[in-house]
């Protein structure tokens, strides 16, 4: 699959599933479905409300965490330094991991 570098020297898939519209109950099977088949970026958000489904699918897909970007995104109300770390913070407890490949600005006005 073909990667673009990022300004900090990371390696980012150019194709990858996301969970936009994704019902919590639903997610999880569609990203363990999407998992399977050899999707290793997945893009969710705290907006979509289904980063625990994510995160629960990954965890449970026997996969390395090293070997899946996780892409999520700080809505608009999170924005300012404080709000954004709690949030980032509350991202990772519902992404059950300690890290997020790429953290984006949704709507960033």
């Amino acid at each position: 699959m073909q990667t673009v570098k990022l300004n900090n020297g990371i390696e980012m898939l150019q194709m990858g599933y996301g969970v936009y519209q994704v019902s919590p109950a639903e997610c999880e099977r569609y990203v363990a479905g999407a998992l399977s088949v050899g999707y290793r970026m997945i893009d969710t958000a705290q907006a979509y409300h289904n980063e625990e489904s994510v995160g629960n699918a990954v965890r449970k897909s026997g996969i390395d965490r090293r070997d899946i970007f996780l892409v999520s995104k700080v809505w608009i109300s999170n924005y300012g330094y404080e709000k954004a770390k709690a949030s980032i913070d509350e991202s990772l407890r519902r992404l059950q991991t300690d890290y997020i490949d790429l953290m984006l600005l949704h709507q960033p006005f």
